[in-house]
């Protein structure tokens, strides 16, 4: 059953994570001696203040989630009673034996949590730095028992509520459509959920309780009297789902190999393949001996999908072709970057119209048809966004290609491979009937059930976090032997991953002190990977397929960015273990509309956050020193940089940087020569963000939103070059300066990745976003504010990016036939 896999497949993510965590827990705590080497002794050093207060805001999301739990369950238990009225009757639904079976232990499990909610929940409301609940959890903990008894019946009830809903049609609606009480302070008064859909729920609360134990012991003092009961209680919760997961394993064995020996599926995914040089989605397993390629085959409704194999290579056959090696990639037209964000832009409004016609209770069939338009573009945007190529070769015959988004996939596929191909493995051909066989069973073993989109998240998930993480990639350690080392960090964006940012190449190291801030856009993101890479400098390693020198990746891990421990004002410092290399940073977040304030400077003296035309008048220039020299050396050393304005340049750097600017110090030239250049490029950023008003003006603002939502192109031509005849002189002098800078780093896009459309998206809320954001009713998230007023800020900038070149002479020449009032 596919939710009996899911659950398999997520309790075996659940322990693989929390194995990491503990070890990580231990590492980052305070010394222990050996004896005390328990796993679930989870020794840290918590600041008591801070700590509580997270303790708090840990414990209240958890309530929250605790209310939807219980609601749940009593939706589950709603329809057993008036089933089991009938089932006494000449006309029952279904049999007494079949009742207990659907809902065995759901009563037990309401009862444990109902009475842990209701002793919680005035805990929690009337909030006291001494409040203990240790007991309330670790009594929690001791209750698993029920759990256990849930999880062995768990195949049969889901089997027996398939056999029912097949043979009786009352029972089939009863199922299909249960309703799910909101929570008391939520707009929504129900939700319709199935059966299957809940009796899944308990399966994933016991993992869920067990990461909470986590947060709570992280953010409680090691003297704070809970301590050793919420020990306690993981310890009883990791041994269960220990316990558990090795009582479910052996039902994972998909079919029996020619040799009579257990295939098993080790890993599935969807990735992109290019094939008769177009993009195809597929659904990819590994197996213990063998790498299977398939798709979903169309079916008629009612009926169960299955997949169709397009080809499959036994692990034996399977060889890597080193970059260098590989014939270069048959043609493949990328997705044009304006096209790709274009469907960004209509996901985000997408979205924004969903939140809305939920929030006014609107028709359930109007938002699933924006559902379905939503989930459209997202999957355009998944099958044309990857570009990394990931080859896989038969040494019999043919090669295929893949295309990823991030190293970290392609990392991930060829190390689970290479770990199998370790044991001994025979070469094989499968006959008809057996790839038949194995074929059918990748419907029923499946982990991955949805294509990753956003529009196939449950409403329940977090939409991410928007706004800008900082963090500072400080050292690693655990490296064999020296070598030039460097970090890059990715965070996930509409449904894939993105590199943002990049240390420095430390030279001829086994222990690399980066100590580097960056800061990240965040989009709707949930988590940061760090990727630890070993730099090559030999050139006959080329990639033929991007002709890039390929870089060796030494370690890579991921963390969730969970906002209850992210949305702080302190830094978080923290440890990614990978492959054996530790590599420490610490990070913050702030969210958009705390980002998005442009501050005044409080002196005058200097250049940032001062007027430009103050700046200008001191100066006796016509356009900011900062603003030229920043320009002049990112073309005279950086225009060929990949992804010049993109990647984030080091904080610590820019801080410098904007020292020496506003010092007006004479050492500028000479350090801006030594400088990264996307330390330079980042310090140009800045300077535009930190403008007290915007370039383009606050006073302009509203009119260039109306000019760019203009649809006949002469009223736009005529209103938007308007627009820019009435901005200041040194406003307009500067503009078109930048413009023309931007459109030379655009010229080189082969090489630097740059097109217009991407520098319009880094540049355009930096030079238009007011001073002040009104806060607007009708906006109800982070999200709403980037899907409406950054997309038309970025198709401002956009327009003038591609309007062919107009002078500040011309401009103030040319009097256009009719005059607008701004």
């Amino acid at each position: 059953m596919e939710e009996e896999e899911e659950a398999i497949g997520f309790l075996d993510k659940v322990l693989e994570d929390e194995d990491v965590f503990l070890l990580e827990e231990c590492e980052l705590g305070t010394p222990t001696s050996p004896s005390s080497g328990s796993p679930f002794l989870v020794t840290v050093k918590v600041e008591a203040g801070k700590g509580l207060e997270m303790r708090k805001l840990v414990l209240s999301g958890f309530l929250a989630s605790e209310e939807i739990y219980i609601n749940q369950l009593e939706a589950l238990l709603l329809p057993m009673k008036p089933l089991k009225a009938t089932a006494t009757t000449s006309q029952p639904v279904l049999t007494i034996q079949q009742i207990e079976t659907i809902f065995y232990k759901i009563q037990d499990i309401y009862e444990i949590h109902k009475e842990f909610y209701d002793n919680l929940c005035p805990k929690v409301q009337q909030w006291d730095s001494q409040v203990t609940m240790g007991h309330l959890f670790q009594k929690l903990a001791s209750q698993l028992g029920v759990y256990k008894a849930f999880v062995d019946n768990y195949k049969v009830a889901l089997e027996t509520a398939e056999k029912c809903s097949q043979s009786n049609n009352q029972f089939q609606k009863i199922s299909e459509e249960l309703k799910v009480k909101g929570p008391k302070d939520s707009r929504d008064s129900h939700t319709s959920v199935t059966m299957e859909a809940l009796l899944y729920k308990p399966i994933d609360r016991v993992t869920r309780s067990t990461l909470v134990l986590h947060d709570l012991l992280k953010h409680t003092p090691v003297d704070h009297p809970d301590y050793p009961l919420l020990q306690d209680a993981l310890r009883i919760s990791q041994n269960f789902l220990s316990s558990i997961n090795e009582d479910i394993d052996p039902r994972r064995t998909a079919v029996t190999t020619p040799k009579g020996e257990t295939r098993q599926l080790v890993k599935d995914g969807f990735l992109v393949e290019v094939s008769e040089g177009s993009r195809k989605l597929r659904h990819v397993f590994l197996f213990t001996d063998v790498l299977l390629c398939a798709k979903l085959k169309k079916t008629s409704a009612g009926k169960h999908q299955q997949y169709d194999c397009k080809w499959y290579i036994p692990l034996a056959d399977l060889v890597f072709p080193s970059p260098e090696e590989s014939e270069a990639s048959p043609q493949v037209h990328p997705f044009p970057d304006h096209e790709l964000e274009d469907m960004k832009m209509k996901i985000s409004a997408l979205k924004s119209e969903i939140q809305k016609e939920k929030a006014n209770k609107g028709q359930s069939r109007a938002i699933e048809r924006l559902k379905k338009k939503m989930f459209e573009n997202e999957f355009l945007l998944l099958l044309n966004s990857p570009t990394i190529p990931f080859r896989i070769h038969n040494r019999n015959g043919k090669s295929y290609l893949f295309l990823l988004s991030s190293d970290y996939e392609r990392s991930e596929w060829r190390e689970a491979i290479q770990k199998l191909q370790k044991k001994d493995l025979q070469a094989f051909v499968l006959s008809s009937v057996e790839l038949q066989v194995l074929t059918g069973s990748c419907f029923k073993l499946r982990t991955v059930h949805n294509i990753p989109v956003t529009s196939n998240k449950d409403d329940d998930e977090s939409p991410g976090l928007y706004g800008f993480l900082h963090v500072i990639v400080h050292s690693a350690k655990g490296f064999k032997q020296s070598a030039n080392l460097y970090c890059t960090l990715e965070v996930d964006s509409f449904g894939y991953f993105v590199s943002k940012a990049k240390t420095r190449v430390f030279r001829d190291t086994t222990e690399p002190k980066w100590d580097e801030e960056f800061e990240i856009e965040l989009e709707g993101s949930q988590s940061l990977r760090i990727l630890c890479y070993e730099k090559c400098y030999d050139k006959t390693k080329v990639n033929k397929d991007n002709n890039e020198i390929v870089d060796k990746i030494m370690g890579k891990g991921q963390i969730q960015l969970d906002p209850q421990t992210v949305e702080t004002k302190n830094w978080h410092t923290d440890v990614i273990e990978m492959n054996g290399i530790k590599v420490e940073f610490s990070m913050k977040f702030t969210s958009r509309d705390m980002s998005l304030k442009r501050t005044p400077s409080k002196k005058q003296s200097g250049v940032f956050g001062v007027k430009i035309s103050v700046v200008t008048k001191r100066e006796r220039s016509k356009v900011p020193y900062i603003v030229r020299q920043c320009v002049e050396e990112v073309e005279k050393r950086g225009i060929e940089e990949v992804g010049i304005y993109r990647i984030s340049g080091v904080a610590t750097d820019i801080q410098a940087l904007k020292a020496v600017f506003d010092a007006n110090n004479k050492d500028i030239l000479l350090m801006l020569s030594d400088m990264d250049i996307n330390a330079i490029a980042g310090t140009l950023k800045l300077y535009f963000r930190e403008l007290p008003e915007p370039l383009l003006t606050d006073r302009l603002y509203p009119a260039f939103m109306e000019g760019i939502a203009l649809s006949d192109p002469a009223a736009k031509e005529n209103c938007m070059m308007h627009l820019l005849r009435s901005l200041p002189d040194p406003n307009l002098i500067t503009f078109l300066f930048l413009l023309e800078h931007l459109k030379r780093v655009a010229e080189k896009e082969p090489v630097n990745k740059m097109s217009l459309h991407n520098l319009a998206t880094v540049f355009g809320p930096t030079l238009l976003r007011p001073s002040e954001v009104e806060s607007k009713a009708h906006l109800t998230s982070a999200a709403d504010i980037w899907s409406h007023d950054v997309m038309a800020q970025v198709q401002v900038l956009l327009y003038y990016l591609q309007h062919p070149p107009v002078s500040f002479a011309e401009l103030k020449r040319n009097t256009l036939y009719f005059s607008t009032d701004v």
